[in-house]
């Protein structure tokens, strides 16, 4: 699971970059006075799992151990989290890597 970190000025920013991901079907998972953590469930495209079906009903039924596999890899592992804070030095003392809103909608709506 990729983590992708946005920076908010204070919690009314932070509140406006939780709706406009709320609109793109986010979760928010935890929320704290200085940080907002969500989530967006992927369950694979429905394209590819009507082929993996479809094949697997009509010709070979390993396909859909490919199919489970894919939807699996989509649900636990390509789905992105996006954390939302105020913060700019993290735990370590490093300064934090912030990606821009693109990247996260991108990622959020690739096929695989």
């Amino acid at each position: 699971m990729a983590l992708y970190i946005l920076s908010a000025d204070n919690s009314k920013e932070m509140d406006e970059i939780s709706e406009e991901l709320s609109q793109h079907k986010f979760k928010t998972i935890e929320k704290e006075d200085n940080y907002i953590l969500m989530k967006k469930r992927r369950y694979g495209n429905l394209l590819i799992h009507a082929i993996c079906l479809v094949t697997a009903l009509f010709f070979i039924g390993i396909v859909i151990f490919i199919n489970v596999a894919y939807f699996a890899y989509s649900f636990l592992w390509a789905s992105p989290n996006v954390l939302i804070t105020t913060e700019t030095v993290g735990d370590d003392g490093k300064p934090l890597e912030f990606s821009n809103m693109d990247e996260i909608l991108m990622k959020a709506t690739a096929i695989l």
